[in-house]
């Protein structure tokens, strides 16, 4: 991930304890956090969406979705990727910054599902 120091690590006592402000830990853990870009073509796209809602609200740990690659260090694929959805993948992949990182989530991403042979 980044390479961020941890807010006021200097400061320990003898039994390993750090002293930092609340503040100054969530900032850090923002700042380490990572900026999903959501690629949804199917069915388990809207298992994944339900995070996003008020329920599980992952805003909260610093995952904060982006409707731009050039946002975003990370992708999450659910669903299918058809062989007309790639070339587009792949661009929104190219866009991304350094790190990049993609997650493919579900049966269908990673080995092609139910639907493997019939709209490619």
């Amino acid at each position: 991930m980044n390479s961020i120091e941890f807010p006021l690590f200097h400061r320990t006592t003898q039994n390993s304890v750090i002293s930092t402000t609340l503040n100054d830990l969530s900032n850090w853990s923002r700042l380490s956090s990572l900026w999903p870009l959501l690629y949804g073509t199917s069915c388990c796209f809207i298992e994944f969406a339900s995070l996003i809602g008020s329920r599980f609200d992952f805003d909260r740990y610093g995952l904060v979705p982006r409707s731009s690659p050039r946002q975003a260090d990370l992708i999450l694929t659910a669903g299918t990727v058809t062989m007309k959805m790639a070339p587009s993948l792949v661009r929104l992949y190219e866009q991304m910054p350094e790190p990049k990182y993609v997650i493919a989530m579900g049966a269908c991403t990673i080995t092609g599902g139910d639907v493997q042979y019939r709209f490619l």
